[in-house]
């Protein structure tokens, strides 16, 4: 079973009381990053975030039941900022987000901030389950808008298959935040134009390359 996020300054925790304040949550998600930069996953308390957000203690546990949930939530403000807009073709489209995914790789924040969730993740299924419903299936948005644009341009076919549309949105997914993430955090290799051009052609035409 998937967690609900409840971390993000529009949603609602079920807990009653003052409304939440969408500037005291982005303080906060902001000092949960810079604290983790700083501190690392193991140092990292509560206590901490609260000191630099400027808020009580209290105030947090209000909205996170956790370290867990704020930290995934900290990451996911930061996906969230990814957007496709319509670059013309597909190809286009998805050198765009490529790049724009790698340039959000490179800030520390960020960086820094998801390899310590995924590797925190390894030990702690509940962590899992809330990266892939926070981060993960949030972010699969944009290969859904891709292909519906792709589709509605003429360049790939409508799914008549709703499960088989599923599955290929996954590994579309997969392939992409895979490949650049590896590239860029376990290799540390440049994802320059050059590069992103190239993993797009692969991905467009497979191994063996455009038809003739």
């Amino acid at each position: 079973m998937r967690h609900a996020r409840s971390g993000t300054a529009g949603s609602t925790s079920g807990r009653t009381g003052r409304p939440r304040s969408a500037e005291a949550d982005a303080a906060i998600l902001a000092a949960t990053r810079d604290a983790l930069c700083e501190l690392g996953w193991s140092k990292l308390t509560m206590g901490d975030v609260s000191a630099r957000a400027g808020v009580a203690k209290t105030t947090l546990y209000r909205r996170w039941a956790g370290k867990n949930e704020l930290v995934v939530d900290a990451v996911a403000e930061l996906f969230d900022t990814l957007e496709l807009p319509d670059r013309g073709s597909l190809e286009a489209d998805v050198e765009y987000v490529v790049l724009q995914f790698a340039e959000l790789l490179r800030r520390p924040e960020a960086r820094t901030a998801l390899m310590a969730v995924v590797a925190e993740s390894t030990r702690d299924e509940a962590l899992r389950d809330r990266i892939r419903s926070a981060i993960v299936d949030r972010q699969k948005r944009l290969v859904v808008l891709g292909r519906e644009r792709a589709q509605a341009r003429g360049e790939l076919p409508y799914d008549a298959d709703g499960d088989l549309a599923g599955r290929t949105t996954d590994l579309i997914f997969d392939v992409i935040a895979g490949t650049v993430v590896h590239r860029a955090l376990v290799s540390a290799e440049p994802v320059d134009e050059l590069w992103v051009a190239t993993f797009t052609a692969l991905l467009m035409h497979g191994l063996q390359g455009p038809a003739a």
